[in-house]
This record gives C-alpha cells, sequence and structure tokens, in this order.
C-alpha cells in the first residue's frame, strides 16, 4: 500500500475501462473504482480488475448508521477489494462498525481489506467548510481531528490532501496511512479540485499513496502521464 500511485478510473462504464486499460500494457496498478463507475457495473466490475491482476481501491465512502455501514462492508469485503473507505464525520461508532463488518465479510485466514476514512474532501476549502458545516476550527485543525478519531476506531488511515499530511503524521505517527487525492503535475488544471498538490510535494510531507484521475485518464497519453507521475512520485531522476 505504501508508496503506491493509485488511477482514478473516472469513466461512466466498463467499455470506457476495457478501452483504457490496454494503453498499460502487463503494468500491474492500483484502480480506483468510485461510485459513478461502481454504480454503473455493480460489484463486477472489482471482480474484473482483480481478475486482471491490479489492486483495488473500492472508493464509495460509506456514511450512515453504523449497523447499515457494517452490513455494507460485510458484502464489500467479499468482493476482493484491497482498499475500501467511508466518511470520517460519520463517528467512531460508525467506524467501529465498519470494521466489524470488514472483518466478518472475509473468509477464514483471509485478510481483510484496508480501510481508511474520508476526513475533509480535497474539493473543499475552509470557506465553504465554515459556511456548510458550522466547523469553526481552521481546516487542517479539522482534518487531524477526524484523522485522530479514525485511529482511535482501529481504522487503518485516512483520506486528505497533501497539505495535511505532515500535520497528521505529527498527531497520530508515521504508520498510518495518508492517501492523498488531488495530485496534479506542476501548472496542470486543478479542476474542481481547491488543495491541489505535485507528486513531489506529496512525498515529501510524508504521503502514503497519491490518488491520480483526470491527469491520467483524460492525458493524450496515459502511459505517458502515468509514468511522469509516478517517476516525481517515486523521485526518480530523468
Amino acid at each position: 500500500m505504501n508508496n503506491s500511485l493509485i488511477i482514478a478510473l473516472d469513466f461512466p462504464d466498463k467499455k470506457k475501462v476495457e478501452e483504457f486499460l490496454p494503453s498499460f500494457g502487463n503494468e500491474k496498478l492500483f484502480l480506483k473504482v468510485g461510485m459513478e463507475l461502481f454504480y454503473a457495473e455493480g460489484p463486477s466490475i472489482v471482480t474484473y480488475l482483480k481478475e486482471q491482476g491490479h489492486d483495488v481501491f473500492l472508493d464509495l465512502k460509506l456514511h450512515d448508521i453504523p449497523n447499515t455501514v457494517k452490513g455494507g462492508m460485510r458484502n464489500l469485503a467479499r468482493l476482493g477489494a484491497d482498499l475500501v473507505n467511508v466518511h470520517a464525520a460519520g463517528g467512531r461508532e460508525m467506524m467501529e462498525a465498519a470494521l466489524e463488518g470488514l472483518e466478518a465479510g472475509v473468509g477464514v485466514g483471509e485478510k481483510r481489506p484496508l480501510c481508511i476514512a474520508v476526513t475533509q474532501l480535497t474539493s473543499t476549502s475552509e470557506t465553504q467548510m465554515s459556511r456548510d458545516q458550522l466547523i469553526t476550527v481552521s481546516l487542517e485543525e479539522s482534518v487531524c481531528h477526524y484523522a485522530s478519531v479514525a485511529q482511535q476506531a482501529g481504522l487503518d488511515g485516512v483520506v486528505c490532501s497533501a497539505h495535511e499530511a505532515k500535520m497528521i503524521s505529527e498527531r497520530v505517527g508515521e504508520g498510518f496511512l495518508k492517501v492523498t487525492p488531488g495530485i496534479r503535475l506542476a501548472g496542470g488544471s486543478a479542476g474542481d479540485q481547491k488543495r491541489v498538490a505535485t507528486p513531489k510535494f506529496a512525498r515529501g510531507e510524508g504521503a502514503s499513496a497519491i490518488v491520480v484521475g483526470r491527469p491520467i485518464t483524460q492525458a493524450e497519453n496515459p502511459l505517458e502521464s502515468y509514468l511522469a507521475l509516478k517517476n516525481e512520485w517515486e523521485g526518480v531522476l530523468l
């Protein structure tokens, strides 16, 4: 999991995925399946990607009452995804229930998927957080607080922006995963993201993994873009 570059498959259906993946040849990838693709194709898209030999981050951001999340995670655990997530705003009891569901869903002797919690979306600014969520502390403090609660609940890490990764490490320790979306090469379009960063910056701040979508999926040459981002993330000098 550590030092992974996760490609967000921001596609409407499996057909687009099948058109996209051949660009990478036999490269083993870490792929993120979000709501759009999962709601279109259902659990079979996870099975398909695992059969192709890839790791899968199933990014559904569960957020509901604890019992409902527990049941949902029990079913998701059976799909074979490597990483799943919840919203930290659901609270400690909900996050603990998510882990219980994952443990119940895996077979005897099998390892449960890693589970991380979304803190504040990278599309959220401090102004929006204050206005829409009525949270009066700084955005950084909100993210770090959610990370602390997630750790107390037993989760493996959080989703945060690269700008908060170092603070989270200082608060809860280096071993806690920091999965950071909103990654762009210098000069790249931010799109609807607010708290963006380069792979190099994320690496320097102690991120455990980066998530990259449109800069790869919408590139003229996805493989070239992927390798450029991967090399910068891994500190490879060209």
